[in-house]
C-alpha cells in the first residue's frame, strides 16, 4: 500500500516526522509481520471494578468547558477514518460516499433483549445532549468539541444486560462500495472497539449524532459514533452497526494489530508514554481563526477528567493497564 497523503507537519511543533511516517508504514505492513509480543495489558483480565460508577449529577461537571472550541472547518476537516483513507483530508472527500439513512444497528449478546434496530427506533425517546468535550488522539494532538448525543447508559439499559455482561464491544460498518480504504488490508476489517461495562455505563460515555448543533458529518462517524473523552480518540469508534454486550475482553483493531502500543483502556495518560513517542503535551487545534500547528500544551491525566472517571481505576497499575 503507498501512502500518498501522509502528513507534512514541522517537526518542531508535533511528533517527528520520521516517527509519525513509520506508524503509518506500520499500518500498511503489520499484517504481513508475524505476531508481535503482547503487552501486560494483553496477558490477562484487569482488576474488576472497585465500585459503582458516579451519578450523572456528579459527572455533570464534566458535560462542558470553557476552553476555546475548535473551528467546526477543522472538526470536519482534519480527521482519522481510515476506512476513507489515511491522510487527515481524505475522509471529508471520500466519505460522502457513505450512505447513513437507513441505518440500523444490531444488539445482541448477554442481554434479555437484542434485536436489530432502527437508528430512530435505537434513540427514540431520548433527547440529544449537548457535550463540550476534549478530544485528545493518541497521535499527539486535540480538540474541543460541542457534541450532540445521548448518554450510551440509556441505550443499553434498554436491552437488559445480564449478569454475564462484563463489556460492550462496538463494530463499524465495512462496505467495499462505500469505504475504499478497507480495500486495503492495513486493518483486520471491520474496526472493532471494546469497553469495560461500568466505562460503557458512565455518565461521560456518549452516543454521539451530532456536533455543532448539526446532524454528524459522514467523515466524523456518521450517523452513530461512540466518544468516550477520557481516552484516546481511536476508542470512540465510528459508524456503529453492532452492539454486543459479552462475558470476556473483546477484540479491539488496534489493540489487536499492536498491543505494546495500543493498551486496550487506552486512557489519557501524560506519563506513559507511546513507545516511539512522548505523550505529556498535545497540539492543542482550538479557537477562531487557529492554525493547525499550534503550540504545544500540558495533556493532562484522564485528559482532564480524573475527578470524574479515576475510582473506576483504583488501585490499577496504569502503566500495565494502559
Amino acid at each position: 500500500m503507498i501512502l500518498r497523503n501522509a502528513l507534512r507537519i514541522p517537526e518542531n511543533e508535533v511528533t517527528d516526522e520520521r516517527v509519525y511516517l513509520q506508524r503509518r508504514r506500520l499500518i500498511a505492513g503489520l499484517s504481513a509481520l508475524p505476531a508481535l509480543g503482547l503487552s501486560g495489558c494483553a496477558e490477562a483480565d484487569p482488576p474488576a471494578p472497585p465500585g459503582p460508577v458516579i451519578s450523572a449529577a456528579e459527572a455533570a461537571s464534566g458535560f462542558k468547558t470553557d476552553e476555546p472550541l475548535t473551528r467546526y472547518e477543522d472538526v470536519t476537516g482534519y480527521n482519522n477514518f481510515y476506512e476513507f483513507g489515511t491522510g487527515k483530508g481524505d475522509p471529508s472527500k471520500a466519505a460522502r460516499t457513505l450512505r447513513t439513512s437507513p441505518w440500523t444497528v444490531a444488539v445482541g449478546g448477554e442481554c434479555a433483549r437484542p434485536g436489530k434496530l432502527s437508528l430512530d427506533d435505537l434513540l427514540k425517546g431520548l433527547p440529544p445532549e449537548e457535550r463540550i468535550y476534549r478530544l485528545r488522539c493518541v497521535e499527539g494532538w486535540s480538540m474541543v468539541i460541542p457534541w450532540l448525543g445521548v448518554p450510551l447508559a440509556d441505550v443499553l439499559k434498554r436491552f437488559e444486560p445480564n449478569s454475564d455482561a462484563k463489556y460492550v464491544a462496538f463494530t463499524t460498518l465495512a462496505d467495499r462500495e462505500q469505504m475504499p480504504g478497507i480495500r486495503y488490508r492495513s486493518i483486520d476489517w471491520p474496526y472493532r472497539e471494546g469497553l469495560r461495562i461500568d466505562e460503557a455505563m458512565h455518565p461521560l460515555t456518549l452516543l454521539a449524532t451530532g456536533l455543532y448543533g448539526k446532524a454528524l458529518p459522514q467523515q466524523n462517524g456518521a450517523p452513530l459514533r461512540l466518544v468516550v473523552p477520557w481516552k484516546y480518540g481511536f476508542k470512540s469508534i465510528k459508524s456503529i452497526v453492532a452492539i454486543t454486550f459479552v462475558k470476556h475482553r473483546p477484540h479491539c483493531s488496534w489493540n489487536d494489530l499492536q498491543p505494546s502500543e495500543y493498551g486496550f483502556f487506552s486512557n489519557v495518560n501524560p506519563d506513559v508514554d507511546h513507545p516511539r513517542w512522548s505523550q505529556k503535551t498535545e497540539r492543542r487545534i482550538a479557537g477562531s481563526g487557529s492554525q493547525l500547528f499550534a503550540e504545544r500544551i500540558p495533556t493532562r491525566l484522564f485528559n482532564g477528567y480524573a475527578e470524574q472517571v479515576g475510582d473506576m481505576y483504583a488501585g490499577m497499575n496504569l502503566r500495565r493497564w494502559f
